[in-house]
């Protein structure tokens, strides 16, 4: 073999290996944010009275975004499960109970069904993610998707959080 050869052979094989730990880096950091705003959404479970439904499901997808185990995949799907029943349970709440008031699309934090809508949304799109990139973790189109992906979640997840935070927080309703 020429240098030239070993020289190019080498050259991507650390480019591989760099492309690697920034697919890391990129994909931990965004889990790690994701567990941080799952467990703070956690805690803010314990005032509200339905409390048994929600704090589970944060619970869980902050678990599934910290850890990174055998056990993460069951996990992730369960969370998965979770999210989209109470997410279909607001939305029906929402068209049955409240005559639509807030609405589908609605992004209006105030109401307490479009919060709920909101974070259980956030946990269906974290763990189909994670489930994503934990199923074909040597396709690297996809993993670059899926970080792509997980970083707007991470935009939305606390865009949202800090504009509800700095701007709707004292209109709230219950």
């Amino acid at each position: 073999m020429n240098n030239t050869s070993r020289y190019n052979m080498e050259a991507e094989s650390s480019s591989q290996m760099h492309m690697t730990a920034s697919r890391f880096s990129v994909s931990g950091c965004c889990s790690l944010l994701m567990a941080f705003l799952f467990a703070l959404s956690a805690s803010f479970q314990f005032n509200d009275p339905d409390w048994y439904f929600w704090f589970p499901l944060y619970a869980l997808a902050c678990l599934v975004n910290m850890v990174n185990v055998g056990l993460t995949k069951i996990i992730a799907k369960i969370a998965l499960c979770m999210g989209t029943i109470l997410f279909l349970k607001v939305v029906i709440e929402d068209a049955r109970f409240h005559q639509g008031i807030s609405g589908i699309w609605s992004f209006d934090m105030r109401e307490r069904v479009v919060r709920e809508k909101i974070g259980s949304g956030l946990v269906i799109f974290s763990m189909s993610l994670l489930l994503l990139q934990k199923g074909n973790p040597n396709n690297t189109t996809l993993s670059n998707h899926v970080e792509f992906g997980q970083s707007i979640l991470v935009a939305i997840g606390y865009g949202l959080s800090l504009s509800f935070f700095l701007f709707s927080k004292p209109e709230m309703k219950f």
